[in-house]
């Protein structure tokens, strides 16, 4: 918040500072009257607001604790915590609970905050000063559509004379564009967006209406229908997952204008098709599926008790793919209503699944490209749904049985790595050459493990160097088979899995990750 005086900027913190008490107490009240599908989100909406931290930012001056002790208020505090504390970097990490901050006339120029998103103006500005201000809250930054600044005296009356003086005058004059608009242009976007996402649904079958009127199991099977809907190719889902998320996007923008409310409903409608669509297909790491979609939009839409309800079903359905019963998966799809929904859950464990069995073992990149294909065949139509899901549950028996390769190998799982390196492609290899092989692989992890992967070794030539060597060493000792040309390419090959896969003293990917299932 921009202040006419220093004065101000500390009446201001102090008003708000009071006004947020307020809120968190009227909340906690809301909270004890709520029922449980509300409960949860105003739980985090509060815990949000007693998270959030302000700071005052204002450039010292002498005799400012009596000036300000006469005008009823204390500067002290705030000094305490300009001087110690690390205020600027705390409000440009997008992570830090410092959120709000008052100024007068720091930070307005030359003062780079990419994720500041809002900017209350209390201030006369002009020219030069009002470009810059603007400047703050237009920076780009993951997730923001647009910077919002709230001009309460009217400043904006200034900006066609700073725009001529400043902007380029080519750009405007041919495209019309402004750095600034009206909040409403955002409204009429976003009334736009989900007009056609609407139309987009009502095409493929699926009753918004119906969804948002039902409560219970009647709406749970009207989500799953529309899911089912949704995913009839990786085109269409791709397109409705684009679509709801600009919805989304433009929604957070206008937030918290009372202007968003009117589609709201729409909104957390699509949000959670979304969010249930992208839980069929889990990242690598799971706790991403568990986060809010877009955390949730705004926590005070939360009250939509299928919201929660979503999230706590796609937590449920993620399944451990090696402990799946392919004869029970099987009949389960044939049974099912939602034969693609099925299969896409199926695609999504495997994709996880593959995703971590190549990162620890980059030679079974030959399974990633079977699953592309089958990926590819079904996309283009060349298999039906019931070919690609039968497909699908071979793939997963094969990636199970290539997990259980280091009990028949005898072989840990960067050991078995090193070896399919040296083995693979197939290489014609005796039972006492495949027994030399693996001897080889056993050493060389040894030996780099214990002398030569030391702190930041990837950092320094000469560290690099010596990791280089004791691979060249070690492989020398392979079966005579190996050819002066293969010798050199399976030297090349160790070393860059050694690099890409060992960060130092016992730090790789396989301490990072489980070891045999998921």
């Amino acid at each position: 918040m921009i202040c006419i005086d220093k004065a101000t900027a500390v009446r201001m913190y102090n008003k708000v500072q009071a006004r947020w008490r307020v809120t968190i107490e009227e909340l906690r009240r809301r909270r004890d009257a709520a029922d449980e599908s509300e409960r949860e989100a105003l739980d985090e909406q509060i815990a949000y607001m007693e998270d959030t931290d302000m700071a005052v930012i204002v450039s010292q001056a002498q005799n400012e604790i009596e000036d300000m002790k006469a005008k009823g208020l204390d500067i002290k505090p705030h000094r305490e915590r300009m001087n110690k504390e690390n205020l600027d970097e705390k409000f440009k990490d997008p992570s830090s609970n410092m959120r709000f901050v008052f100024v007068c006339a720091m930070w307005i120029t030359g003062f780079d905050v990419p994720n500041c998103s809002t900017i209350y103006l209390d201030k006369p500005m002009k020219n030069h000063s009002l470009m810059q201000t603007i400047a703050r809250a237009n920076r780009v930054a993951p997730g923001k559509v647009a910077g919002l600044i709230v001009d309460y005296i009217g400043v904006f009356r200034n900006l066609q004379n700073a725009l001529a003086i400043y902007a380029t005058p080519a750009a405007d004059a041919v495209t019309g564009d402004r750095p600034i608009e009206s909040k409403q242009t955002l409204v009429a976007l976003l009334r736009r967006a989900v007009a056609e996402l609407n139309a987009y649904c009502t095409n493929k079958g699926i009753d918004l209406a119906a969804i948002q009127n039902a409560t219970g199991f009647a709406k749970t099977k009207l989500l799953d229908d529309a899911v089912e809907a949704l995913i009839t190719s990786e085109e269409q889902k791709k397109e409705y997952l684009a679509q709801a998320n600009q919805v989304t996007r433009i929604y957070k923008a206008i937030l918290p204008d009372a202007a968003a409310n009117e589609l709201s409903a729409d909104v957390v409608l699509f949000s959670v098709l979304a969010q249930k669509i992208r839980s069929l297909t889990p990242p690598s790491d799971i706790s991403e599926v568990m986060q809010r979609v877009e955390e949730l939009l705004d926590r005070s839409i939360a009250a939509e008790g299928y919201v929660i309800e979503a999230q706590r079903r796609a937590e449920a359905e993620l399944v451990d793919l090696s402990q799946i019963d392919f004869g029970a998966l099987a009949a389960t799809f044939t049974a099912a209503a939602h034969k693609r929904t099925e299969t896409e859950k199926l695609r999504g464990l495997i994709a996880k699944k593959l995703s971590r069995m190549i990162r620890l073992n980059p030679s079974r990149l030959d399974y990633q490209d079977r699953f592309q294909k089958l990926i590819d065949d079904y996309n283009a139509g060349s298999i039906n749904l019931e070919l690609f899901f039968t497909e699908l549950m071979k793939l997963a028996q094969s990636l199970n049985e290539e997990e259980k390769r280091t009990i028949s190998e005898n072989l840990s799982e960067e050991e078995l790595a090193l070896f399919d390196i040296l083995t693979r492609p197939e290489l014609k290899l005796s039972k006492k050459e495949e027994q030399e092989v693996k001897k080889v692989a056993k050493e060389l992890l040894e030996k780099l493990k214990w002398e030569k992967l030391v702190i930041d070794w990837r950092l320094k030539q000469q560290t690099r160097a010596a990791v280089k060597d004791t691979i060249e060493e070690t492989l020398d000792r392979l079966p005579t088979l190996y050819t002066k040309e293969l010798y050199d390419k399976k030297c090349d090959l160790a070393y860059k899995h050694i690099y890409s896969s060992y960060f130092g003293p016992r730090q790789s990917v396989y301490q990072s990750s489980p070891s045999a299932s998921l």
